[in-house]
C-alpha cells in the first residue's frame, strides 16, 4: 500500500507576467549550484506536423470526395470537421510545450519560476536549509517531484517522464545538499 502524504501548498512569493521564456533571469545573483529549465517534451517537430496535417487533409479529400459523388453529400461536413478537430488538438498541444519551470540553487536560496503558456509567472522563494526533496522510489509513472520547505509542498516537473523526474529530483537533492554544507 502507497504512503499518501498530506501535502500543503507551498504560497507563491510573486505573480505576474513573464518578460522572459525560462524566468529567473532578474533575481538569485552569484553563482549558481543548479540551474534548471524544465519543459515538456514535444515529440512532433513542425515539419511532422505539417506530413500529419498532409495525410489527414488528402485522406479527408479523398473520402469527402468518394462519398459525396455516391449521393452521401452531408458525410463532407464530417470530413472537414475531422480536419478541424486534428489541427485543434495539435494547436492545444503545442500550446501546452510552451510551459517551462526553472529551479536555481545558489547558497543563500532556491528560486523557482513556473511560466504558463499564456505567459503568467509565478516564483517561489526557498531556503536550502529548509527545503527537501522527496520522490517514491522506484520512481514511476505517478511518482511526483515534491520539493517541501516549512511543512508546505510544492510540486516540480509533472510533465517530466520518469526516469527524467528522477534524475532531476536527484541532481535537485545533491544541489541542496552543497547549499546546506
Amino acid at each position: 500500500m502507497k504512503r499518501v502524504r498530506h501535502m500543503e501548498t507551498m504560497a507563491p512569493v510573486a505573480k505576474g507576467r513573464s518578460s522572459k521564456a525560462s524566468g529567473l533571469d532578474d533575481v538569485a545573483e552569484g553563482e549558481s549550484l543548479f540551474d534548471a529549465v524544465l519543459y515538456p517534451n514535444r515529440s512532433l517537430p513542425n515539419t511532422g506536423f505539417w506530413a500529419v496535417m498532409s495525410i489527414v487533409i488528402a485522406s479527408n479529400l479523398f473520402f469527402g470526395t468518394y462519398f459525396f459523388l455516391k449521393g452521401a453529400w452531408p458525410v463532407v461536413g464530417f470530413c472537414g470537421f475531422d480536419v478541424f478537430a486534428v489541427w485543434l488538438a495539435f494547436k492545444l498541444s503545442y500550446r501546452q510545450g510552451r510551459l517551462r519551470e526553472r529551479v536555481r540553487v545558489t547558497n543563500e536560496e532556491m528560486w523557482v519560476a513556473r511560466v504558463l503558456p499564456s505567459g503568467h509567472e509565478t516564483r517561489w522563494r526557498l531556503q536550502p536549509y529548509w527545503t527537501r526533496v522527496f520522490i517514491e522510489r522506484p520512481v514511476g509513472h505517478e511518482s511526483q517531484v515534491q520539493v517541501t520547505s516549512k511543512g508546505k509542498t510544492l510540486i516540480l516537473g509533472a510533465f517530466l517522464s520518469p526516469e527524467e523526474r528522477g534524475r532531476f529530483a536527484e541532481a535537485l537533492s545533491d544541489a541542496l545538499g552543497k547549499a546546506r554544507a
